[in-house]
C-alpha cells in the first residue's frame, strides 16, 4: 500500500471527517472555521488535494457532495508515527522516550499509565 502523506492542515480536515462523517462542504467550513478562519474556498481546495490523494471520497447527495474519509484514522496514526519516529530520532523508540521525559514533568497518572503500557509490552514479547 502507497503510503499517504498529510499536511498539517489536511489532518485537521481529516479529522473532521473521522469525527463525524459523511459532512458537506458547508458543514466542514463551518466545524473549522473557528479554529481555522479556512473560507469554503480554502476547504473545497483541501479536498480536492485529499481526494486526488486517495484520502477522501465523495458522493453526491440530494443538494450537496457528502465527503467520506478512505483512510482508516488508526492506520493513519500509526503510520505518521513511525514515520515521525525514524525522521526525528532515528527509529529509536527509547529517544524519543527519553527525549520527552527529559523535557516534561511527568504526573503520577502519566507515571501509572507509562508503567502500565511497559507491563503490557513485556507481557506480549514471545
Amino acid at each position: 500500500m502507497d503510503v499517504i502523506r498529510l499536511s498539517d492542515s489536511e489532518w485537521l480536515l481529516m479529522n473532521a471527517l473521522w469525527d463525524h462523517s459523511p459532512r458537506t462542504i458547508t458543514q466542514l467550513v463551518e466545524q473549522l472555521r473557528e479554529d481555522t478562519g479556512w473560507s469554503k474556498h480554502t476547504v473545497i481546495t483541501m479536498l480536492s488535494r485529499l481526494e486526488a490523494k486517495g484520502a477522501v471520497r465523495h458522493e453526491e447527495g440530494e443538494r450537496a457532495k457528502q465527503f467520506y474519509p478512505i483512510l482508516d484514522r488508526a492506520a493513519t496514526q500509526r503510520q505518521e508515527t513511525r514515520s515521525f519516529l525514524s525522521r526525528l530520532y532515528g527509529g529509536s523508540l527509547k529517544l524519543m522516550v527519553n527525549t520527552l521525559v527529559g523535557d516534561t514533568r511527568l504526573s503520577d497518572e502519566d507515571l501509572a499509565a507509562l508503567d502500565a503500557l511497559l507491563k503490557k509490552a513485556e507481557e506480549e514479547q514471545p
